[in-house]
């Protein structure tokens, strides 16, 4: 019976009152914000965690997901690269060696690094380095060159590109950078136009002659993995005191750092509009309470409990709040089913990593996202619940 009142109550107190529109305008208030809210969460950090992935992603293919380097010279050699092949099979490495470069077509001059690899073990750790060498075959001189070092050049395949190393050697009287022309053989595309610009390969070969280093030693060895956060532990223990591995997100501490208070400096703003809705539940179940103060008292004085009062305009308040989160669970999933869908707004590919928009709402955000509205609405509901259980019966039946 009790329960029956409490539910009887609630429908009561939700329908539209002709004497006091406002109060039912104010409810409908609470439940557009909080849907606009909790819509407008989900599809913000479905954004942040497509690009933070996105990001992740390119950077783990053109920084490699681990690299071994020397702690002096020569450290890293063929027998260590054997060695770590037969430990490691289900790894893929790929030795090379680096040198920063000048890079001069016709007047410009753009500054970046030069690897020399062996094209076939790079393929299997960098998969945009993959598609550019795909049925294609190389001579010892012969560069990949980025897309946005092409455009920023007006360079095309088979053109001549000329490096100026920042090695010196003598000449005559002076001492010379030692300069050399490469044929661009390939081009490719990272989708990050900084290591676009920056990178340059060309072959294992080519670079020792260069940098006069024996066919035996590398500055260092790529490695590929899928855990890279496990096997750098793993690969750890077997390397010689010689040599060091570093993974990835060490490069990118700071950026990886930025994006993640980015994203809760989002998800706390984007709360606090929910929390801005919210009290419009407050205002309207406490004018629901002013405007039936008398009904209450009445009840209160037949035996009605002052829990179940409590309960009527507790329920009052979350029904309201839940409708709006249910709501805004629907329309934030459906606009970031669209926004995945259909190509409707498309990035600019040199700034950002992809031209469409990626989307990953993880289970752990929206987990946050529907207990942190609820919360606010429980609170926002419990003030009004507990006035309204304190109503005077004698005050209010004596002045009615």
């Amino acid at each position: 019976m009790k329960t029956s009142i409490v539910s009887y109550l609630v429908k009561r107190f939700l329908r539209f009152d002709k004497e006091q529109p406002f109060i039912f305008l104010s409810a409908l208030l609470a439940f557009l914000g909080i849907t606009l809210g909790v819509m407008v969460l989900l599809i913000a950090m479905a954004l942040m965690n497509g690009f933070d992935k996105e990001f992740k992603n390119k950077l783990t293919t053109m920084n490699y997901p681990l690299t071994i380097i020397p702690k002096f010279y020569g450290a890293v050699n063929r027998n260590l690269l054997i060695d770590l092949e037969k430990k490691f099979p289900i790894l893929a490495f790929s030795p090379y060696v680096q040198s920063s470069v000048m890079i001069r077509s016709g007047s410009q001059l753009e500054g970046g690094y030069l690897f020399g690899v062996n094209f076939q073990d790079e393929a299997k750790v960098n998969n945009v380095l993959a598609k550019a060498i795909k049925n294609t075959q190389f001579k010892k001189f012969d560069v990949i060159i980025g897309k946005s070092l092409k455009q920023e050049f007006s360079l095309s395949k088979g053109d001549k590109l000329m490096y100026i190393f920042t090695n010196v050697e003598p000449g005559g009287f002076s001492m010379t950078p030692k300069i050399k022309r490469f044929k661009i053989k390939s081009i490719f595309d990272s989708g990050l136009s900084a290591y676009d610009k920056a990178y340059s390969y060309t072959s294992l070969e080519a670079m020792q002659v260069l940098m006069h280093m024996p066919s035996n030693l590398y500055d260092g060895i790529h490695v590929y993995s899928k855990t890279p956060r496990k096997d750098i532990l793993r690969i750890k223990k077997d390397l010689p005191i010689s040599v060091s591995i570093k993974g990835w997100w060490q490069d990118n501490l700071n950026f990886f750092a930025a994006l993640e208070m980015e994203k809760m400096s989002l998800f706390i703003v984007l709360m606090l509009i929910i929390l801005i809705a919210a009290i419009n539940i407050i205002s309207s179940l406490l004018m629901t309470v002013m405007n039936r103060r008398s009904e209450i008292a009445l009840l209160l004085s037949l035996g009605t409990t002052n829990i179940e009062i409590k309960k009527v305009f507790l329920y009052l308040g979350i029904i309201i709040g839940i409708s709006g989160i249910a709501a805004g669970i629907f329309l934030g999933l459906s606009g970031i089913w669209i926004l995945g869908t259909f190509d409707i707004i498309s990035l600019p590919k040199d700034v950002y990593p992809t031209s469409t928009l990626p989307l990953d709402l993880s289970i752990v955000d929206f987990a946050l996202i529907v207990t942190g509205a609820f919360a606010i609405v429980v609170g926002s509901s419990y003030y009004p619940a507990k006035k309204a259980s304190e109503v005077d019966i004698l005050t209010v039946l004596r002045n009615e």
